[in-house]
């Protein structure tokens, strides 16, 4: 983050924002400007992001879905731009700590204890450990004694747009947030592979909420994709993994999509378009309570919320 702090001191923050009296190394000043600098940086990943899946992904015919809530879009982001400043208070403190030298960052590839060879050792662990610890704080998180105060709220996105990307509850999202952070304490990572790294995290954050199905034969097995993550939010307790599925695998709570049996959300559209019970011109279906029923009976009762 002291890149983007030096940048922002360069071109913005000295010239224009703070008076010359201030120095750019000042403590005080470092926690504003960080405060300053990653609630912007969050609002303009999350808003562009979510907007250009939304509009070039995202296939709109899922808002017609039984259980696809009305104004969910905006909900999702009113809830999302409500929590994301919320978040990054407890966020900008480990960024200071990292500003002020406490991390195993690094400048240049010669300070890498491997070189080059290092800086591709470290992008594939930094996967690697954030995946591990993001499924065991997941779970975590659906434990029935913190599930509703912090994770249900992400879960009343059954359909999710790319836009429920974020919309965590604050709690919720700086634990899911947390292993990218703790990653460069415990680990030497290249400051621009860091920076690289954390809009590839919001990337994926986006796409396995896109609603795009589709996942490469060979890798169906392997990564968890939008629809693996869309049965996590049907069915509860299973994908919990951010990028792979091999925690799930061991942790006995792996999932193969519904999506790619012929059993997802699109061939529940289409079964009610075939029955009547869902206009192919507007986004309510009729009779919603049989098509409800008919998602609930294909629920594990012990699973639902």
């Amino acid at each position: 983050m002291d890149l983007v702090l030096k940048v922002s001191d360069c071109y913005i923050l000295t010239p224009y924002v703070y008076p010359s009296s201030w120095p750019e190394d000042g403590a005080l000043r470092q926690l504003i400007s960080l405060l300053l600098v990653t609630n912007l940086g969050a609002a303009v990943l999350y808003l562009g992001l979510g907007g250009l899946s939304y509009f070039l992904i995202f296939d709109h015919k899922l808002m017609k879905h039984p259980q696809f809530l009305e104004n969910q879009v905006w909900r999702e982001i009113k809830y999302a731009m409500t929590s994301l400043p919320v978040i990054s208070i407890p966020t900008v403190a480990l960024f200071f700590a990292e500003v002020r030298g406490y991390s195993k960052l690094y400048d240049n590839v010669n300070e890498s204890p491997m070189g080059w060879p290092g800086v591709l050792f470290s992008m594939i662990s930094f996967l690697l450990f954030t995946d591990m610890c993001i499924y065991w704080i997941h779970r975590f998180l659906h434990h029935k004694r913190i599930y509703k105060n912090f994770h249900k709220p992400h879960h009343v996105w059954k359909i999710p747009t790319p836009f429920a990307s974020h919309a965590f509850h604050p709690v919720d999202g700086f634990l899911q947030g947390l292993p990218y952070h703790i990653y460069p304490f415990l680990f030497p990572l290249h400051k621009v592979l860091y920076l690289g790294l954390y809009v590839f995290v919001n990337i994926w954050t986006v796409s396995i909420h896109d609603g795009d199905y589709r996942v490469p034969r060979l890798l169906q097995e392997v990564v968890n994709g939008s629809a693996h993550h869309t049965d996590h939010h049907l069915f509860f307790d299973y994908n919990y993994g951010q990028y792979f599925t091999l925690w799930d695998r061991l942790g006995g709570s792996y999932r193969h999509p519904s999506a790619l049996l012929g059993k997802g959300p699109h061939d529940l559209i289409r079964k009610l378009m075939m029955d009547g019970k869902l206009s192919a011109n507007t986004d309510k279906v009729n009779g919603c309570a049989n098509a409800d029923s008919h998602m609930k009976e294909s629920m594990p009762r012990s699973k639902m919320e």
